[in-house]
């Protein structure tokens, strides 16, 4: 199960990107994660099937209708364990 790490770049703060990805993380069925940075940026975890995480990264590359996104970054990362599954919104770091 691939987990990728992801920093979106552009217009993404303050245009509801992070609760537009966490919805469509439930619909895809991916777990994870995804918060602000204190530099304008979000930064977000993705973890689930092949093709639902690659869906999601394609779907950052444009976010919700209000966001301008300009650049999506993204990474392997380590897998966490999840028990319960879902998607957070956490706080800006």
């Amino acid at each position: 199960m691939p987990t990728v790490k992801l920093r979106i770049r552009g217009v993404v703060q303050g245009v509801g990107f992070r609760y537009a990805m966490r919805e469509e993380a439930l619909r895809l069925g991916v777990s994870g994660w995804v918060r602000n940075r204190a530099d304008g940026s979000v930064e977000a975890l993705l973890q689930g099937e092949p093709r639902a995480v690659e869906a999601l990264v394609a779907w950052a590359g444009n976010g919700p209708p209000a966001a301008r996104v300009l650049e999506v970054q993204a990474s392997e990362a380590e897998p966490q364990a999840r028990p319960s599954g879902g998607f957070d919104l956490l706080p800006t770091v």
